[in-house]
């Protein structure tokens, strides 16, 4: 019996330096611009004559090579505001224009599960909910830490636990139907204690030989690989890892956020593949803007086009869309033209990945990379 698709977002917090990333290092324009803040030549892992890694991100080559790693190159949108609010606003609303108060994944999770039947189709890991997954009426079960450490009071003793879990539920009930806020606010703590009963049950069912990176990133990742194990329905998974918002200091910063990433996301993916879990998962890679084309000495400011990635077995590798010109006149404000707009790939992961009709939730009707195996 097929599979339900699986999408895991991960979102690289603070804007993540496009031209360090996937490095041009073919086009003399990069080290014009980059004269402080430049991958060495010979240190670039070559994707083919005009592009390459990071050299921390050499791990995530394998993928590439075999046809499970998509580039989408020159990602965002028009008139991008280069603050950090308002751009992952954007990014998580699909409303450039105004702003927005439906995140686009809590689109996602209504339409997979219009009558709330599970209320853990999307969890979250981080400190608090992200925006993209926030919509009223909508659960998200939000994780903070290590799923064996997560629930509600999970070290106190059993029969203290369920006297205090049940004022906590007589508390919310009675409020439910007295009003919006109420509403949601009841709604919502009925739900975490729902979510919370159902998640404890995942570490108890995972059994994997796979050694995760001791990082927070490793550790969320090891987080969705339980509760994706444990088949508890979940569609959607949510992280971030940051900061990636390198003014100063960048080479070394950068390079230590890209070497976590490229041990966690391999381990990650080692994992679902132990556990026979890997065939119906792809990872989506973000970040809210691009950096500047010059540097600044020491780092790089906020700029405009971006670059994303999706990996998994469903994947059709490769390159899509173009490397966005450096020539001084067609820069924007001294940075990069997005050239492929961000709702463009949502529409990709919507329809042909979680075979959606993707026009409500993006806000229109967007071209295609065709990046997902049908």
């Amino acid at each position: 019996m097929a599979k339900d698709p699986v999408l895991v977002v991960l979102q690289l917090s603070g804007g993540n330096d496009y031209l360090n990333t996937v490095v041009p290092y073919a086009n003399s324009l990069y080290w014009d611009n980059r004269t402080s803040i430049n991958i060495p030549e010979d240190q670039v892992v070559q994707l083919d004559d005009k592009v390459g890694f990071n050299p921390s991100m050499a791990p995530l080559k394998a993928f590439y090579d075999e046809g499970n790693m998509a580039i989408m190159h020159g990602v965002g949108y028009a008139n991008s505001p280069r603050s950090h609010f308002r751009s992952m606003d954007i990014w998580h609303t699909c409303e450039p224009d105004k702003v927005g108060t439906e995140g686009w994944l809590g689109r996602v999770i209504r339409e997979i599960d219009p009558n709330k039947e599970n209320v853990v189709t999307g969890v979250s890991f981080g400190q608090s909910m992200f925006r993209a997954m926030a919509l009223s009426g909508v659960p998200v079960a939000c994780v903070s830490g290590s799923l064996e450490n997560y629930g509600m009071l999970p070290g106190i003793e059993r029969q203290q636990r369920e006297k205090i879990l049940q004022r906590f539920a007589n508390a919310y009930s009675p409020v439910v139907g007295q009003g919006e806020v109420m509403d949601y606010l009841g709604n919502t703590g009925l739900d975490s204690l729902a979510g919370a009963d159902i998640l404890k049950v995942a570490p108890g069912k995972y059994n994997s030989t796979v050694a995760y990176p001791d990082t927070k990133l490793g550790q969320k990742l090891r987080g969705v690989s339980q509760i994706h194990n444990a088949e508890v329905g979940t569609r959607v998974f949510y992280l971030d890892h940051g900061p990636y918002d390198t003014h100063a200091g960048q080479l070394s910063a950068h390079r230590e956020l890209w070497s976590e990433v490229s041990a966690a996301v391999p381990a990650f993916f080692e994992d679902l593949r132990e556990q026979g879990n890997a065939d119906n998962v792809v990872m989506f890679i973000f970040t809210e803007f691009g950096r500047r084309v010059r540097d600044n000495g020491s780092g790089t400011d906020h700029g405009a086009g971006g670059v994303c990635f999706a990996l998994g077995d469903a994947v059709k590798g490769g390159q899509y869309s173009e490397y966005p010109s450096m020539k001084a006149e067609d820069l924007v404000q001294g940075d990069l033209n997005p050239n492929l707009d961000f709702r463009s790939v949502y529409t990709t992961l919507l329809e042909d990945w979680m075979k959606l009709d993707a026009k409500p939730i993006v806000n229109g009707q967007f071209e295609k990379p065709a990046f997902i195996n049908n």
